[in-house]
């Protein structure tokens, strides 16, 4: 059991960084939200979370996490989209 809270806080850390390098990174244009990356990000880091949260029986935040990565799911697929109309 020790070992597998490990392994889920590291998987816990591991989406922390990535939303908050999402967020960073568009907060200082280094990206924009029609970003592939930005949206890839968001969606690493909430899968991440949501294996922590769960884990820990965080319910209220697992809920926002599965928001979030609908969302950037969403997001993403909006992108590639708007890519495939542009070159029809």
């Amino acid at each position: 059991m020790i070992m597998e809270s490990f392994w889920i806080d590291i998987t816990g850390w591991i989406g922390s960084g990535c939303v908050l390098a999402a967020y960073g990174m568009l907060s200082l244009h280094r990206i924009t939200a029609r970003s592939k990356l930005y949206q890839a990000l968001n969606i690493l880091g909430s899968l991440c979370l949501i294996v922590n949260t769960v884990f820990y029986s965080a319910y209220p935040s697992a809920f926002v996490n599965i928001v979030w990565l609908l969302i950037a799911i969403f997001a993403l697929i909006n992108i590639f989209s708007r890519k495939h109309n542009e070159h029809t």
